[in-house]
């Protein structure tokens, strides 16, 4: 909270003791103390008497949760029951979104990460891999599609959140977006029933198909969620949409495939269409929520998982002919730019 970074040493502590440190984060959540010191400065004293808690114990219990950087400790006497504590701001919602019960880091643990534990230097020296048949990429069975995309589908929080968020400057009446890579159309249904006059095709691997239909039949869309079958390594992206989105797709490919995507779009777009790419864009928070799949992934070749710098996206979209391009503000950054 102070903005000063731990020191290398301090973080080495912090993450042997790990395991330690997720279990008082979580004993803090489920017991209401983040909630509590969210709504401070809260004394210790009112901290332990509101929750039946040993003064001395507590005290010790929040020095953990202070080292982690997620609260802040003001003590002006020597009194453990006068130190005063505020909550990084935001605490609540960030461990119920890291280590909630139905968090994305929970859903990852199904990934057979345990086949690379223990074994980094031969996965480094490229004589060990991830079995083809707990991960390929692209998932090539209909069960690998099914969790890959489910696990797409458990993480879109921030990204609704950044279309909801603006909005009103995206989208106007009877608009078309063909949502490029959109899974099981989830993010497309969410979009739909946000905005009445929005129709939205998923263009996806034919293999996919049953999962948007799926969706449509559970949120009721009719023909407003659609669903076009196809492979953008190897076809053109359809046209007659108003709008191409790529979510959380292009940092899965070599730059050169990015950028074919990129003119790809272009070339499918009306002149005043619009595309919008919501990326893992590289920094320091977006590097730590991506630290599973950095793991997961050295031993997956084929899929380059690779967080670039927004300005790469820029930088393409111009040099592609797309006019206007900037950033619009959120959890998951938004690129938008326009076609002339």
């Amino acid at each position: 909270m102070s903005g000063q970074a731990a020191s290398p040493r301090a973080l080495l502590h912090l993450l042997y003791n790990s395991a330690r440190a997720l279990d008082v984060v979580q004993t803090a959540r489920e017991m209401g103390l983040l909630t509590a010191l969210e709504k401070g400065p809260v004394t210790l004293g009112e901290l332990s008497t509101q929750h039946r808690l040993v003064p001395g114990r507590l005290y010790k219990f929040l020095d953990c949760l202070e080292s982690l950087g997620l609260v802040q400790r003001e003590q002006t006497t020597d009194a453990l029951v006068e130190a005063r504590y505020t909550a990084a701001q935001g605490l609540s919602a960030a461990a119920e979104a890291v280590v909630g019960p139905h968090s994305l880091e929970r859903d990852r643990e199904k990934y057979n990460w345990g086949a690379l534990y223990g074994h980094l230097p031969e996965v480094l020296r490229g004589e060990r891999s991830m079995p083809r048949d707990s991960f390929d990429w692209p998932p090539s069975t209909p069960e690998q599609v099914a969790g890959f995309e489910a696990s797409m589908a458990a993480g879109l929080g921030p990204i609704l959140e950044v279309f909801r968020t603006h909005g009103s400057k995206l989208w106007k009446p009877g608009q078309k977006l063909l949502e490029v890579g959109g899974g099981d159309g989830t993010l497309a249904a969410r979009l739909l029933e946000e905005h009445a006059g929005l129709t939205v095709d998923v263009y996806n691997l034919p293999s996919t198909e049953g999962l948007v239909t799926h969706t449509r039949e559970k949120h009721a869309l009719g023909g407003r969620l659609g669903f076009v079958g196809g492979d953008f390594l190897h076809e053109p992206l359809p046209g007659g949409y108003n709008a191409i989105s790529f979510v959380r797709v292009l940092h899965d490919w070599p730059a050169e495939t990015a950028r074919m995507l990129m003119k790809a779009a272009h070339a499918a777009l009306p002149s005043g269409g619009r595309i919008l790419i919501c990326e893992e864009f590289r920094t320091p928070e977006r590097l730590a929520a991506q630290f599973f799949w950095s793991y997961f992934l050295m031993g997956v070749d084929s899929c380059v998982s690779r967080l670039r710098e927004v300005q790469f996206y820029l930088k393409a979209l111009t040099e592609l002919g797309f006019q206007q391009p900037e950033v619009l503000p959120g959890p998951f950054e938004l690129v938008v730019a326009t076609k002339a």
